[in-house]
């Protein structure tokens, strides 16, 4: 299996029949209407929970990169910037990309780490390396699971790229996976370590908003020219559309939203309605810029364009969550959250609160110097100097290898990343369901009702 995201069309039938998503028909109609109980999950009694589990504490961490094409080249140069952080071993079905990634961690004056490259079980044997703490995995979405199974089983942490799972089936896979390895598997949503985000954050947790009320986000990108590449993501990102009605990318809108309101910690989500425009830009876009003797004329596109789903929380809180990566719309995540005493609306990022001399929003740079979050006013110059998403890439690297050498828990868990990444098949569900209600799941298995702190 192809771990790239950036290799030579001659792989692209190998991935084209492996990268396809597995049906969540089942899962869907299964979960539709049904309580707590609808995940069949064993009982709490039978599991230790990784919630709040500290990692050992490390002055030297030690990681490999499994999957080394455009994501996983960009974010190994954030991890070179971390102190007392060295590559072990890279992982890539492409040589050629293994083998980039092993130069660009020598020229960066480490020692030349490992390569596991030309086959696409490769990465199993890295997993049994006994010089690797955590595995950072940046394959094509199908591969995440058992990559990230594999880590945890061969006593490695498993850092996943988004989404961390396309199932529920996948979802409660990692959950139990890092209960029973007493391990973490945690995906990484940069988007929580925005500059906005942390900001916002931190004043949520000073009550500047009062009691809370309604979260949105959003994944809206153009990648039309991406979808249709005949290498890299083109090779396999574009093939969900082909087989899948829903928000094929959850995370990068929820997660921000999700820390906000204390999700997992004090509330959870409860259940979710989905529904989907119809399909046209990719039609669109191949009718104008595909020739007419290309394979991709053989596809069917059935994801609606712009998916909308919204989410009801335990609590009573209400999410609207938002999918559209094929047509023209420039760059937004919304990143809203709305309290009694006032709103915060990203894109750009501004606020309004009850009692402001005018009815309108104000910049939030005036907030910066007192809720300003310390990671950015520690690191920020350097986050910014390395690049990587306006610099949240560099900070979600450093905070996670600063919990690694301070034995501290990770900001974000497993339950995170099944929760987070759960809308991806209960919106398909949904939709399915001509919008009927569909039951998220409680990964915690009830856990999520104790307090604790989030993002630090």
């Amino acid at each position: 299996m192809n771990m790239s995201t950036d290799h030579d069309h001659s792989s692209s039938r190998v991935s084209r029949r492996d990268l396809l998503w597995t049906t969540v028909a089942g899962t869907g109609a299964a979960l539709i209407g049904l309580g707590e109980g609808a995940s069949a999950a064993p009982p709490r009694a039978q599991h230790r929970t990784v919630a709040g589990m500290p990692f050992e504490a490390k002055s030297d961490v030690r990681m490999a990169l499994v999957g080394c094409g455009g994501r996983g080249g960009g974010m190994l140069r954030n991890f070179l910037g971390v102190e007392h952080l060295e590559v072990t071993a890279v992982c890539d079905l492409v040589q050629e990309h293994a083998l980039k990634a092993q130069a660009t961690v020598e020229r960066a004056g480490h020692r030349p780490p490992a390569v596991y490259a030309g086959a696409e079980r490769e990465f199993e044997k890295l997993m049994k390396r006994d010089d690797v703490d955590f595995a950072y995995i940046a394959s094509p979405w199908d591969w995440h699971v058992p990559m990230a199974v594999a880590a945890m089983e061969n006593g490695k942490h498993a850092f996943v790229e988004v989404p961390a799972a396309t199932t529920i089936e996948d979802c409660w896979k990692l959950v139990e996976t890092a209960e029973r390895t007493r391990r973490h598997c945690i995906m990484l949503e940069n988007c929580c370590y925005g500059e906005s985000e942390l900001l916002v954050l931190n004043m949520v947790r000073a009550g500047m908003f009062g009691d809370l009320l309604h979260g949105e986000g959003a994944y809206l990108h153009d990648l039309r020219r991406i979808l249709n590449s005949d290498r890299g993501e083109g090779l396999w990102r574009r093939l969900p559309h082909t087989t899948h009605n829903g928000n094929l990318y959850p995370t990068h809108g929820l997660g921000p939203v999700a820390n906000y309101m204390g999700i997992n910690r004090g509330d959870r989500f409860d259940y979710l309605v989905s529904m989907s425009s119809p399909a046209r830009g990719l039609d669109a876009w191949r009718e104008a810029h595909v020739p007419k003797d290309s394979p991709k004329w053989k596809e069917k596109y059935i994801c609606g364009d712009r998916n909308t789903s919204l989410i009801k929380t335990a609590n009573g809180l209400t999410i609207t969550l938002v999918h559209d990566v094929v047509n023209a719309e420039p760059y937004d995540r919304i990143n809203l959250i709305q309290g009694v005493k006032g709103i915060f609306r990203d894109y750009p990022p501004r606020i309004y609160f009850d009692g402001a001399e005018k009815e309108e929003f104000t910049p939030v740079d005036k907030y910066k110097a007192e809720y300003g979050h310390r990671l950015w006013k520690l690191q920020g110059e350097q986050a910014q100097k390395l690049g990587g998403h306006g610099g949240m890439d560099f900070l979600m690297v450093y905070r996670l290898v600063e919990c690694m050498q301070k034995g501290l828990a990770p900001d974000m868990d497993v339950y995170d990343a099944a929760a987070w990444s759960a809308p991806g098949p209960l919106s398909e569900a949904s939709v399915k369901q001509g919008s009927a209600p569909v039951k998220f799941p409680d990964f915690t298995r009830g856990r999520w009702k104790e307090k604790r702190t989030g993002l630090a």
